[in-house]
């Protein structure tokens, strides 16, 4: 019974959704998106593992760019990865206005498409 109730919604849905090109578009989205996520996450790994001085605007702006050239679902997840990190750690960690503004322009920098070496600091392994 219930299988039945699940194709007749799925039928339901896809007789909905005439419009296919929105769909695949949407569903591109939410891939770049989901891509985004992950080179985020990669991008703080890495800043985590290389735990050098000074490099941290390098990495934000590295994930930013990274995920912003998925396309607009990868520049989508930044943007909102990178606001909720920023707000939550503008309150917690103590650095102060200043570093939270320099940390949104890397990101800024990072998702307009800018070379995130601008950021690199001297001496971090090329590994990174």
């Amino acid at each position: 019974m219930r299988l039945w109730v699940c194709i007749a919604l799925l039928s339901i849905v896809l007789c909905a959704s005439a419009d296919r090109p929105a769909v695949v578009r949407a569903g591109h989205f939410v891939r770049d998106a989901v891509g985004g996520a992950r080179d985020m996450f990669r991008a703080y790994k890495d800043m985590r593992e290389a735990n050098y001085k000074g490099a941290d605007k390098y990495f934000h702006a590295r994930g930013n760019y990274e995920a912003a050239r998925r396309g607009p679902g990868g520049a989508w997840a930044a943007r909102v990865i990178s606001d909720a990190r920023e707000n939550w750690q503008s309150g917690v960690s103590g650095r102060g206005h200043e570093d939270t503004r320099a940390d949104q322009e890397a990101n800024a920098w990072g998702r307009s498409g800018g070379d995130p070496n601008r950021y690199r600091p001297a001496g971090l392994p090329r590994k990174y």
